[in-house]
């Protein structure tokens, strides 16, 4: 989610990005790829990002290689925040629950929580 020279910088609690949840990474690449054009970016052997078909260099989105995934979850979407402790605080006082994190990925840091309705979501940051 590191964002490339000259890309635009993220709006704080904006959707930013959305994470697919696969069980077999190189498949779903490859399906990807030739259904839609999609190219990626490889950061080991459970993730990729995905950058669009043409154009900028800006990755949109991830694979992320899960063997327990249950038909029908819904893709992760994740929030850029620019002060991620204070997101957390929000999200707790709103009535969320924290589910992962806050943690470091390359790119910074994020963490994960569910809605009172359970939808799960992300928020991440750059530091």
């Amino acid at each position: 989610m590191a964002r490339m020279t000259g890309t635009p910088s993220p709006r704080h609690h904006t959707i930013d990005y959305v994470e697919l949840t696969v069980t077999d990474l190189e498949r779903a690449k490859r399906f990807h790829a030739e259904a839609f054009g999609w190219r990626f970016t490889d950061y080991g052997p459970g993730y990729a990002g995905i950058r669009g078909p043409a154009g900028g260099p800006e990755e949109v989105g991830g694979l992320r290689q899960d063997d327990a995934v249950r038909p029908g979850k819904s893709p992760l979407v994740l929030l850029f925040s620019a002060d991620l402790d204070a997101t957390v605080a929000a999200v707790e006082r709103a009535g969320g629950r924290v589910t992962d994190g806050p943690y470091a990925f390359p790119g910074g840091r994020r963490f994960h929580f569910t809605d009172p309705s359970g939808n799960e979501l992300g928020a991440w940051s750059e530091a």
